[in-house]
């Protein structure tokens, strides 16, 4: 965090507020950028080790913002993301879009955002949190007034605003017990002072739950399918980098703060990534609408983050450090491969929504066509989100799985146990995920039209913002070792190297994995197939006719799988997990028991978390209001009474 940052912040705030409606999404965008590219330079110097100090002197604390290496780099992922949502803000945010209140709620969430892994005390990371909460949260209400989504958009509001604060509770909660504990609000002095025993053991928990919940994992993640597919998409893209904050709470808190917990503190992240991992992929490989869909996948994503870390705090308890270290560098690059790809996803699913008004793949199809650079950049961003080889992605999930067969030759029985029922997860994870990302682009890109055409591509500048990110994409996983290499540099993990052609060397694990030299071995197979099959098929005489259709033309996108009937082996094999209800209605013509007109279909499928566990709750809790409100009957008698008993209740308390 520099004062310059501030500066273009307070100035894109002030161009929100005053700029015409018509240069509005122009002039905060440009501002924005700007903040971006600021804020991305002060992170990556942060990276090496010269991140500057910003001090902020109130009544009440003095809030210090200096990012260690490790903030540096979440500060500089939060910085190219947010210039790549103010880029396709610019072009994308048009109409209502371009309101005072969105632009203005976008900056200043960008800030807290940013703000977060840069705080050096607990005051100053509390302050930025609520900021990032706040914020975020008019974001997602900005659609409240809409007459056909505003229900469903103030009741995602709800949800995150309950989730966001009680997130915030907890971890304020957790920083109060370490701070009272050391004696101190400064992080590095928390640190130091070395907390252990029962006070360690509370505000590990307290603080867990509290990142956990901002970073999505099951079970509490209900708020991601609610709050994505209603939030304007420019703001959605910025959001889509939210759970890096709980993620990077939960990375300071097992490695930096209390570095010397427990073995169960490490089972505890390796079950709780495990089990968000595999419940956030099921969900998206069966749910239909592409944002919901998006957000379970983010739901997965940041379990195999989490799941990478709670390896690497098991493999440094049992002193395995070189395994430690590469599973601490899989989760930042899973980090970082995440943010690029699923940002990309979500502005790609943002301009299919503004073209066609329509996000249920159900209803989609052949945007290709319609929406050729838009269908690429979703293209590039599901290469990511399967973890295909010429992705950042892949290298994060190779170097974890490195790191897990390391762990299966321990001598550790809990590490040699664990170790291979991760192993599992991700495989299961890693199928699913593919599955997942070849439904959403075949069924919305490259099947036929069923009825929503695209009114248009993207605007022109809102195209660039996805194609270079899809570029990133692909990038990062083909300057695999560069990036590593620095990563590895920012958290003191040894034993990772940059091989000859860009690749990554694991010298502690005698791995090696060079995306180039895969990369151009595919093409050497796979270029001389197709060689050989153009040459073969010019030789053959082409004739034109009807394809056969089982005794009639095909033509239809009825005939075309859907997303639903695509995932329906799935939807059966996970029934219990996901709970579908089914109705067929079936209509005869004329009376007739025989002759069928028509048969319609429907299928939902909730979150039975949320429908197990969250439901029960909301409801008791209507009843209580329902109960107290009979207290509340306009009697002064009453009043007077009820303030009495309290007054006699202080004074024998205090007495």
């Amino acid at each position: 965090m520099t004062p310059w940052v501030l500066v273009l912040a307070g100035a894109g705030l002030v161009a929100a507020l005053v700029t015409p409606w018509r240069w509005r999404s122009v002039a905060v965008g440009t501002l924005a950028v700007a903040m971006g590219v600021a804020s991305l330079v002060a992170g990556l110097r942060a990276t090496g080790g010269t991140g500057d100090t910003l001090q902020i002197s109130t009544q009440v604390a003095d809030l210090t913002y200096a990012p260690t290496p490790l903030g540096g780099l979440f500060v500089a992922l939060v910085a190219a993301v947010g210039i790549g949502a103010a880029v396709y803000g610019t072009g994308s945010a048009r109409g209502a879009g371009a309101s005072r209140t969105q632009w203005a709620a976008f900056v200043v969430f960008w800030v807290g955002l940013a703000a977060v892994p840069a705080a050096a005390d607990v005051v100053a990371f509390l302050v930025a949190w609520e900021v990032m909460a706040g914020a975020s949260a008019v974001l997602v209400l900005a659609d409240h007034a809409d007459p056909v989504t505003g229900a469903s958009v103030r009741s995602a509001g709800t949800w995150y605003a309950v989730l966001t604060h009680m997130s915030f509770v907890a971890v304020a909660a957790g920083f109060a017990v370490l701070a009272a504990e050391a004696g101190t609000t400064d992080l590095a002095g928390i640190a130091q002072a070395g907390v252990t025993g029962r006070t360690a053991d509370l505000a590990f928990c307290l603080l867990i739950l509290g990142f956990a919940t901002k970073a999505g994992l099951v079970p509490l993640h209900v708020w991601l399918p609610k709050v994505y597919p209603v939030t304007p998409p420019h703001a959605a893209v910025l959001l889509s980098v939210a759970p890096k904050a709980g993620l990077y709470g939960m990375i300071v808190v097992v490695w930096t703060l209390m570095p010397d917990g427990p073995r169960w503190w490490a089972l505890v992240l390796v079950a709780l990534g495990a089990v968000s991992a595999v419940a956030g992929i099921v969900q998206a490989s069966v749910t239909t609408v592409l944002a919901r869909l998006l957000a379970y996948s983010t739901a997965e994503n940041l379990g195999l983050m989490v799941l990478a870390l709670g390896l690497a705090a098991l493999y440094r308890e049992a002193g395995m450090q070189e395994a430690a270290h590469v599973a601490l560098v899989a989760c930042l690059l899973l980090a970082l491969g995440h943010a690029t790809f699923k940002s990309v996803a979500f502005a790609a699913a943002g301009s299919v929504r503004q073209a066609t008004g329509e996000t249920d793949l159900d209803r989609l199809g052949g945007l290709a066509t319609t929406m050729p650079w838009t269908a690429a950049a979703f293209g590039l961003a599901a290469l990511g989100g399967a973890a295909l080889p010429v992705t950042g992605s892949f290298v994060a999930e190779w170097m974890l799985l490195q790191s897990l067969l390391a762990g299966g030759y321990g001598d550790e029985p809990v590490v040699a146990v664990t170790a291979p029922l991760a192993l599992g997860v991700i495989a299961l994870t890693a199928g699913l995920a593919l599955m997942t990302f070849v439904k959403a682009y075949g069924i919305g890109f490259l099947a036929r039209p069923r009825g929503n055409q695209a009114h248009g591509e993207a605007p022109v500048v809102a195209r660039v913002a996805m194609v270079l990110g899809g570029l990133v994409v692909v990038g990062l996983g083909m300057v695999a070792g560069p990036v590593a290499e620095r990563v590895a540099r920012v958290v003191d993990a040894t034993g990772i190297a940059t091989t000859g052609t860009g690749g990554v060397e694991l010298t502690g694990l005698g791995a090696t994995l060079s995306p180039v030299a895969l990369t151009v071995l595919g093409a050497l197979v796979t270029l001389p197939v197709l060689a050989v099959t153009v040459a073969l098929a010019e030789r053959v005489p082409r004739t034109t006719g009807d394809a056969w259709g089982c005794g009639q033309v095909r033509d239809s996108a009825r005939t075309q799988y859907t997303a639903t009937s695509y995932a329906e082996p799935l939807t059966r094999v996970f029934d219990d997990a996901v709970r579908a209800t089914r109705d067929v209605q079936v209509e005869h013509a004329d009376g007739s028991p025989y002759v069928v007109e028509r048969v319609r279909f429907t299928q939902h499928i909730g979150d039975v978390v949320e429908e197990r566990l969250y439901r029960p709750v909301v409801r008791a809790a209507d009843r209580a209001a329902d109960a107290a409100r009979r207290v509340q009957n306009g009697s002064l008698q009453r009043y007077l009474g009820f303030a009495l008993v309290a007054l006699v209740v202080v004074l024998v308390v205090v007495s």
